[in-house]
């Protein structure tokens, strides 16, 4: 247990590694968490070719097939796209 009254010239080395380590574990834990967030969604057509590993025109050329039609949220020229619902059809497709 960490002792927080304790000033921190009277820590040793250990103790001072333990307090970081279990920091920097917490810090990454919700950075991950932050992250699987972030990618839900990927935007326009060169975040659909990121996500499937195609270039920008073979995106462009499945999107219009109608495969990810469900995924698709478009107005205008924006389009945002569920990643996870994207991958799903994609895998699904005959």
């Amino acid at each position: 247990m960490e002792d927080f009254n304790k000033p921190i010239w009277q820590l040793t080395i250990g103790e001072l590694v333990d307090i970081l380590d279990s920091r920097s574990t917490k810090v990454e834990r919700a950075a991950s968490e932050l992250t699987v967030i972030k990618t839900k969604y990927v935007y326009g057509l060169s975040g659909l070719a990121d996500l499937l590993g195609c270039s920008k025109n073979h995106a462009g050329k499945l999107k219009s097939t109608g495969i990810f039609d469900e995924a698709i949220i478009q107005n205008g020229r924006k389009i945002i796209i569920d990643s996870e619902k994207a991958l799903e059809l994609f895998k699904n497709r005959t």
